[in-house]
């Protein structure tokens, strides 16, 4: 089925997702939107089997005003409602955030949407995730995804802008939660020729997710990292993508995503390039350009063991010009990091500091065929840091055995 929406159907974010909704009962298609551009009040969700398309830059989707709702008081983990000072502005069907002063950012901030109002009490389609202190700023914003799903399946985003509009938001969204585009507990999702910016938190996050592809995308201009693969997310394809001028990094490996494959990318002007920490092993990260990041091209951040990073190749990239304000070097690998790979790789500029910088604590990091110019030195590391044959790994995406995935939920009965 292909649901084509008039400029009249497609008149609000409220109007957009009753379609959807109805092309995914009857069994799932495409849902293409006009060329438009459209302030949502809400954001869109997605459901398991369909397209979400639009018209390349003809098709704009703004993130309407976010806007903070403090609550009255403490509220506790697992109610589905919340009590606010005043609900004014309100509707059923938006999407909310809560969180306090301690939870904001993490898997302690609670998504959701509104399933009713009552005065000044707000229900939520779940409960929420934590205990809200009333001397930690409880309250509930206006801020979400544009476009997110959880717990689906055979998905796809393709072919639009996305605007965050990150002066008309009063707060911002943390990125396990969210991001400009979110999902969470999905599998089979592809996200192609979405060209964002501008969101106050990531640009792209997805959490305990599984054989995803993103191609050919764009993550630009955010206050957190550009794009954010996260939470024991397994099997990624990012191919042709970029993410430049973030707050944080371009690219941010976030806890346990592994064996993603990060091909033919550019990461140029954020804070840092490339971020790879704890537990993030069996991933390959090739043909890629890092440059002009504040910080580090690649970073592998301290992460001790046992959740040290492992199991990771670097190859055939540019990694030129960065660490003018921080890093020991183009390349950084700290902590108990070992069995890594750097191969063909062209790495450049930064003349105070070495294009590899290795901690003494490292082991078994092999270096070969790589091109230096202007450093201090090609390499900073001790002989017992380094590797004389290259590891033996098998990583990035591809065709898996089901063992890769034994850290995700096995319960796909929750798919919607």
């Amino acid at each position: 089925m292909e649901r084509k929406l008039s400029l009249e159907e497609a008149g609000s974010a409220a109007s957009i997702q009753v379609i959807i909704d109805e092309v995914a009962e009857a069994g799932g298609g495409k849902v293409v939107l006009p060329e438009m551009e459209l302030e949502l009040d809400r954001g869109l969700i997605l459901r398991s089997g369909i397209e979400l398309c639009g018209q390349g830059e003809g098709t704009v989707l703004v993130k309407g005003a976010g806007e903070i709702y403090p609550l009255s008081g403490y509220h506790n983990y697992g109610m589905c409602d919340v009590p606010l000072q005043s609900a004014a502005g309100l509707e059923v069907g938006m999407t909310v955030s809560v969180h306090d002063g301690r939870s904001h950012g993490g898997f302690m901030e609670t998504f959701a949407t509104i399933s009713w109002v009552d005065g000044d009490w707000v229900g939520l389609d779940h409960g929420i995730e934590m205990d809200y202190s009333a001397d930690e700023e409880p309250c509930l914003t206006t801020v979400y995804p544009l476009v997110f799903g959880h717990y689906i399946q055979d998905a796809a985003v393709r072919d639009m802008r996305l605007e965050g509009n990150r002066a008309g938001n009063a707060k911002g969204m943390g990125g396990c939660r969210g991001g400009a585009v979110y999902f969470g507990n999905g599998r089979g999702i592809e996200i192609t020729g979405i060209r964002e910016r501008d969101f106050w938190g990531e640009g792209l996050s997805f959490q305990m997710c599984r054989d995803v592809k993103i191609l050919a995308c764009v993550f630009d201009e955010n206050t957190g990292n550009g794009l954010h693969p996260g939470a024991g997310s397994t099997n990624v394809l990012f191919e042709g993508c970029k993410g430049e001028g973030n707050g944080r990094s371009g690219f941010f490996f976030c806890v346990r995503a592994n064996h993603i494959t990060v091909r033919d990318c550019e990461f140029r002007d954020n804070a840092l390039g490339v971020s790879i920490g704890t537990r993030d092993c069996y991933n390959l990260i090739e043909d890629c350009r890092m440059e002009g990041n504040r910080g580090v091209g690649v970073l592998v951040r301290q992460t001790p063991a046992p959740t040290e990073v492992h199991s990771c190749r670097v190859q055939r990239c540019a990694i030129v010009g960065n660490a003018e304000d921080e890093g020991r070097g183009q390349v950084e690998v700290t902590s108990d990091a070992h069995d890594l790979v750097f191969v063909e790789n062209e790495i450049g500029g930064g003349e105070d500091n070495p294009g590899i910088f290795v901690e003494e604590t490292a082991r078994n990091i092999y270096l070969a065929d790589n091109e230096f110019t202007a450093c201090s030195a090609e390499v900073a590391a001790g002989a017992v840091s380094l590797a004389g044959a290259a590891p033996e790994i098998e990583c990035g995406y591809g065709e898996w055995t089901e063992s890769i995935y034994r850290h995700l939920s096995a319960d796909w009965a929750m798919i919607d």
